[in-house]
């Protein structure tokens, strides 16, 4: 069994990173790629149809835990947990787990119990990882638009959190939200002011 791994939401100033873990159906769906390189609505089509026809798992790491440990062993703790929810789930049954980039969680996350390769690019040439990566980004894209009704200053409905002149500005204006990842320096440097 194949698990592919990817996620969503390392850069953004606010809002959380979202790891996906995936194991394709019988029926892949026909035109997987890095969820940057499809259009929206192409993403939409194929995000339903990855949940409806493949296993997956979602695990989302939110801002204040991202302050807490850093962003990139939010990362490593947000693949480790979707990847236990979705190997629990199918029996903890052997697997290899392939994960989008360059590092794996082995070694740097301790409840990490699974061989994994890392691949760099993985998400446009390996289908698994591109499933999970159409997964973690919708999800996320999800969780944003709902945060944006909540807190409609940022304009996250078109930012998603990232750093745009528009978040910019209004982080400015309005300083921070309980979204924001205060340790990351755009956010933490308004707190200094």
């Amino acid at each position: 069994m194949v698990i592919g791994v990817d996620e969503a939401g390392r850069g953004p100033l606010a809002g959380p990173v979202v790891a996906a873990a995936v194991v394709l159906g019988a029926a892949i769906p026909a035109g997987l790629d890095d969820s940057k390189r499809l259009s929206a609505r192409r993403r939409a089509v194929l995000d339903e149809a990855i949940r409806a026809s493949c296993c997956w798992a979602v695990a989302v790491v939110e801002p204040e835990e991202i302050d807490r440990v850093n962003i990139f062993q939010a990362t490593m703790l947000g693949m480790t947990r979707a990847v236990a929810s979705l190997a629990g789930a199918l029996g903890d049954a052997a697997c290899e787990v392939l994960i989008d980039g360059n590092m794996t969680p082995a070694g740097r996350c301790g409840q990490w119990r699974w061989p994994a390769r890392a691949i760099v690019g993985g998400d446009g040439i390996e289908p698994a990882i591109s499933a999970a990566s159409i997964i973690a980004k919708e999800w996320r894209d999800r969780l944003m638009l709902e945060a944006a009704r909540q807190h409609p200053h940022y304009g996250w409905e078109r930012n998603k959190g990232y750093g745009t002149a528009e978040h910019m500005e209004a982080l400015r204006l309005h300083g921070p939200s309980p979204l924001h990842r205060r340790s990351f320096a755009p956010v933490a440097q308004l707190s200094l002011l």
